[in-house]
């Protein structure tokens, strides 16, 4: 299969890059390396370095034929969504529609979208299934949820076959430590440092995390099925700051007493996925508990590994 990567350089990109590869596909990336890293790119993807929202990006469709795209380039970042709502829109909406014209014209099949667990906002319930209202509390999220319905809108005008994956909090090597990075990446990094981790709040706030390996395994199976689905993709295990924390000690063998800071404003206490959905309609289901998963990414951080 013929498959075009957006974000391909990136934390999550690079990984489903390497999998589509493995499985003997055709593979191209096209990423700005605004957040990505050119050297992640595994040898046998061709690459371009392009915006999302440049009139380039039909010229690298047409050229490269693909059957189906994975949609990951994204201004990822919930702060700064707020400080540049104008910019978020730009890339994570304005891209998208410049993305699936592309498609169409190209005369792609299939556009499988990763969307967030934002567009839910503050959880009504738990665990949260497809059917929990969208009601978000950032212009992130509502920049994620506006995408998911020019996907959908583009399957009904144009036949273009969307799935769309709304992901947990998605962790794992290579991922950004930096700036508005991960908490599992900056908890990695500061253990790997010395440094002391930061817990914001109490450290009862509750997350899904789930491996990108898992992540990988849900986008692959919706290169094949789901046509038309919204689905969660996460483990439906709920964990505490305080627990992920705990469990990173142990494996990492450091003593280090965390700093309470403030809760920020505007935090989500507790945020879960339901992940049946996706379990039956991609026979898919998360396969890394926390600790492997966990393990695998604290030892990505020794030299020679990626």
């Amino acid at each position: 299969m013929r498959v075009l990567v957006s974000g391909g350089a990136g934390f999550i990109g690079t990984h489903v890059v390497a999998a589509l590869l493995q499985a003997g596909g055709c593979v191209c990336v096209v990423d700005d390396l605004s957040t990505g890293c050119r050297d992640n790119v595994p040898p046998g993807a061709t690459f371009y370095q392009a915006d999302l929202t440049a009139p380039s990006l039909a010229e690298i469709f047409l050229r490269e034929q693909p059957e189906a795209v994975v949609h990951l380039a994204a201004q990822p970042a919930a702060p700064r969504s707020l400080e540049e709502p104008c910019f978020d829109a730009m890339v994570n909406v304005t891209g998208t529609v410049n993305l699936l014209e592309a498609s169409r014209r190209a005369g792609v099949r299939r556009v499988v979208y990763t969307s967030s667990a934002a567009v839910y906002g503050d959880p009504v319930y738990l665990p949260v299934d497809e059917d929990h209202p969208v009601q978000p509390l950032s212009p992130y999220g509502a920049s994620k949820y506006a995408a998911e319905v020019y996907v959908a809108t583009y399957r009904r005008l144009y036949g273009i076959e969307g799935v769309v994956l709304r992901l947990a909090n998605v962790y794992g090597p290579r991922q950004d430590a930096a700036g508005e990075g991960g908490v599992v990446a900056i908890f990695c990094r500061r253990l790997s440092t010395g440094e002391a981790p930061e817990i914001f709040g109490d450290g009862e706030q509750t997350r899904d995390f789930v491996y990108v390996a898992d992540v990988v395994a849900a986008i692959l199976a919706a290169l094949r099925s789901g046509a038309g689905e919204v689905l969660n993709v996460g483990t439906g295990k709920a964990t505490s700051i305080n627990e992920l924390l705990s469990v990173l000690l142990g494996l990492s063998g450091q003593k280090a007493i965390p700093v309470y800071r403030p809760a920020r404003p505007g935090d989500i206490r507790h945020s879960v996925l339901n992940p049946r959905r996706a379990q039956r309609v991609l026979s898919w289901a998360a396969r890394y508990g926390l600790a492997d998963g966990l393990r695998e990414t604290y030892a990505a951080l020794k030299p020679g590994r990626r």
